[in-house]
């Protein structure tokens, strides 16, 4: 490590390195479905919550070539606030200390944190089942395997089943800074129950979704009750950057929920075809989603009574800082 030196992020001039380091890492760790591109990494660290000067951290070489990058993603607010923590080091400059490097940072960022808010916190990152080297290496460092998430793919050349809502719901389009509102508190409602869930707040909705890179109005569903209560939402997007790297046509199930008080009545089954009969529409070829194998409504039986499977895991691991 002692050739390689940290900076600061300088902006829009250092996104194409960050994107290209990257995905030279995925293709070097044989996963070439991950692809991170330029579009994507700008909406990241233009989210609300980010603060680049804090969060973000690059390594370079004695050549002044980007090698390395360390990024932290802080909720806001929670009672043991988790730094969510990508980290990737070009792979012919591992195993000499940069790892650890990245990881003392992230955990510096963490504590101070912990100390301005008076809580304690812990370091969140996530990887793929088949990263073994990596799975080793966190848990030399002391990290522990807290939750599993599966990803699930399904054919959309398939046929699917028709959607049926239950009695007196319908779908709704959203018109007014008044249902942003109501879809925000439904959100929120729907994923209270969820493992590490935070808050959404009306400025990561815009950001995140309605004014994101890929927010097509036919592809984001609302489903309301007879009394006009928004009960339910399927949200879905198709990334043509992402769809022309990988040669397929893939649409993202991103968001599904039901609120508390509408749950176990169909709504969710009836929102989830719904979504997946608008991605066909739309010429997609495969439905894709997470899911946390946890998941407390039980997503995961069912996506697969709908024909989704498992195509790989992705683990979470969390260290206590």
């Amino acid at each position: 490590m002692n050739t390689l030196t940290w900076r600061s992020y300088q902006g829009e001039q250092d996104l194409c390195a960050i994107a290209d380091l990257a995905n030279r890492c995925a293709i070097g760790d044989q996963i070439p479905d991950s692809f991170t591109s330029v579009d994507e990494l700008r909406a990241d660290f233009n989210a609300p919550s980010f603060q680049p000067a804090r969060d973000l951290r690059l390594w370079e070489d004695a050549s002044g070539q980007l090698i390395g990058f360390a990024m932290l993603w802080i909720p806001e607010s929670s009672e043991i606030p988790a730094g969510n923590l990508w980290f990737n080091l070009h792979p012919e400059v591992r195993d000499r200390g940069g790892e650890q490097e990245m990881i003392g940072w992230a955990e510096t960022v963490m504590r101070r944190i912990g100390q301005e808010r008076g809580v304690s916190t812990r370091l969140h990152t996530a990887v793929r089942e088949t990263l073994t080297h990596r799975i080793a290496f966190l848990e030399r460092e002391g990290f522990q395997p807290i939750r599993y998430f599966f990803r699930m793919e399904r054919s959309l050349q398939d046929s699917i089943p028709a959607p049926r809502l239950p009695e007196g719901f319908t779908l709704y389009s959203m018109n007014d800074e008044q249902d942003i509102h109501a879809w925000v508190d439904m959100f929120n409602q729907s994923f209270i129950d969820h493992w590490n869930h935070h808050e959404m707040t009306l400025e990561e909705y815009f950001h995140g979704i309605r004014h994101g890179p890929n927010y097509q109005p036919e592809l984001d569903l609302v489903a309301i009750a007879p009394d006009g209560t928004f009960a339910a939402f399927c949200y879905s997007e198709i990334d043509p950057i992402y769809n022309a790297h990988v040669g397929k046509q893939i649409g993202g199930v991103h968001l599904l929920g039901s609120r508390r008080g509408f749950r176990r009545i169909g709504l969710g089954r009836a929102m989830l075809l719904t979504g997946l009969h608008r991605l066909q529409a739309a010429g997609m070829e495969i439905a894709r989603l997470g899911v946390d194998t946890e998941n407390p409504s039980g997503a995961n039986h069912l996506y697969e009574s709908v024909g989704f499977k498992r195509i790989l895991t992705n683990i979470v691991f969390a260290r206590s800082v």
